[in-house]
């Protein structure tokens, strides 16, 4: 049953440039067999679903004021915070059994100065004791959390948060390491080094002692061991590999990344996925380093973004999720006729049982996403941006063994829950898009965060703020949350 569609564009051009890697927009190029958008369920009553087709907010929509309610499909608003976020948001609750958020608030700095009700730069800290009415507690200001791009990192085993600075293409990578542990409202600063080479994305290793830090197109990868999280140091750098977004194996020993390609361009040999043996790095050994195990591309391949190592059934996967849409050089605005020569961001689910031979085995993918729908989405508010438009941007997991769902934000198509039981045979149980209160729509662009006490998903949106959204019980189904 197809019951929602669509959503819109950024409010600013700067803002979408810094949600995505512009100087990196890929060019197109033709793809045989396009994959199919994934199936949904019927929506719960009280709903405000999309109308037409799966992930669309039509002009239509804008001009009668529907879209200024927002759709819903098995979620209900909880909370809202300001109207500026960026590409993260992390949930924790410290020893004294406080919940808090953790989101970065911009997506291009210092653009959160300027605009939206908060007139603040840095990370925001919100207690989230009351679920209903979030309250910001500190702002963390040291400079990669004025800027932490796509870096912003939770490590729940320690409760360390991190970042290294970061921008829309790189930056000189200056590394924030606070402890969240004792009273998570207000973080304690543990270190702030320029100790990360230059910075995009980052990442911790599960156990919390290495802390890497990606280049994005700057071509370098770095490792540090942050054993001791008040002097951080270098154990391994690599330069020659664009990574974008990456994770790492629950032993520390295999290192998933995005390779967004040689020259950022579609088609490329190497954009898509590589998979490394850190192996070394993980275990200290005297002059140690990553070696790569082997290499996947697809052919629908756009801008890799993130893979998220899970299990189902105790067999292992990825759900790795590509940024843009492209179009020629243009982004993510479609043509006037639609070309079945685009990539859409979106993302698919790779089997990685044998690591040296993974395998792409679904797609995840809404009916925006399809190139042969392009010609008709050509006048929907927003799509002309090059950045933006209605590609996935981040996904995240509730857990990594049997998380029943993923959640991704889709930009203008906000946020998207998905069924992934059966990762053969995916299928959308759930979305929330915000109301949509300017001419160039929303930008949902941030990994959510997982509320598994009370069913809720966090996210934020870069032109509406922080969300706290309920799952109504048909979309609860499909989370294990015990």
């Amino acid at each position: 049953m197809r019951t929602r569609r669509r959503t819109t564009t950024w409010v600013a051009a700067v803002a979408l440039v810094g949600a995505l890697c512009l100087p990196f927009l890929p060019s197109a190029a033709g793809s045989s067999a396009e994959p199919p958008a994934v199936p949904d369920i019927p929506c719960d009553a009280g709903g405000h679903p999309e109308l037409g087709m799966q992930g669309r907010v039509s002009a239509a929509d804008v001009a009668s004021g529907y879209a200024a309610l927002g759709y819903r499909c098995n979620t209900t608003l909880v909370s809202q915070y300001s109207n500026v976020g960026g590409f993260r948001v992390h949930r924790y609750v410290d020893a004294a059994g406080h919940a808090c958020a953790f989101y970065d608030s911009t997506t291009t700095f210092p653009t959160n100065a300027v605009k939206g009700d908060t007139h603040t730069t840095g990370v925001f800290v919100l207690d989230m004791s009351d679920l209903a009415h979030p309250v910001r507690t500190a702002v963390l200001s040291t400079p990669a959390m004025q800027s932490p791009h796509e870096s912003l990192s939770l490590n729940s085993t320690r409760g360390l948060l991190a970042a290294d600075l970061g921008n829309a293409v790189t930056n000189v990578a200056w590394v924030d390491i606070y402890d969240v542990s004792g009273d998570c409202r207000h973080p304690q600063q543990l270190s702030s080094m320029p100790v990360g080479g230059l910075g995009h994305e980052g990442a911790f290793s599960p156990d919390g002692k290495t802390f890497w830090v990606s280049a994005g197109g700057a071509s370098m990868l770095t490792a540090l061991d942050i054993s001791d999280p008040k002097n951080p140091i270098v154990v391994w750098r690599q330069t020659g590999i664009p990574t974008h977004g990456l994770n790492i194996s629950d032993d520390g020993n295999t290192l998933y990344d995005a390779d967004l390609g040689s020259q950022y361009s579609v088609p490329s040999e190497t954009a898509g996925l590589n998979i490394l043996d850190v192996s070394e790095i993980q275990n200290r050994k005297p002059g140690g380093a990553g070696h790569q195990i082997t290499h996947l591309s697809w052919p629908d391949v756009s801008l890799p973004q993130v893979p998220l190592p899970i299990t189902v059934g105790g067999h292992p996967y990825l759900f790795e999720d590509d940024e843009f849409a492209t179009e020629g050089n243009t982004g993510g605005a479609p043509s006037a006729e639609s070309d079945t020569a685009a990539h859409a961001g979106a993302a698919r689910i790779i089997d990685i049982a044998d690591p040296r031979h993974p395998a792409v085995v679904s797609n995840v993918r809404l009916e925006v996403d399809r190139a042969v729908n392009r010609g008709t989405l050509a006048n929907d508010p927003g799509t002309t941006s090059p950045v933006g438009g209605y590609a996935s941007h981040y996904c995240a997991a509730p857990r990594r063994d049997d998380p029943g769902i993923i959640a991704c934000t889709y930009i203008l198509s906000g946020l998207r829950v998905f069924d992934v039981h059966d990762p053969l045979h995916p299928q959308e149980v759930a979305y929330f898009n915000a109301p949509v209160l300017n001419s160039s729509g929303n930008a949902a662009v941030s990994a959510p965060a997982f509320d598994p006490v009370n069913g809720q998903i966090w996210y934020s949106d870069s032109n509406e703020g922080f969300f706290a959204v309920q799952l109504t019980p048909s979309a609860l189904a499909y989370w294990p949350r015990a």
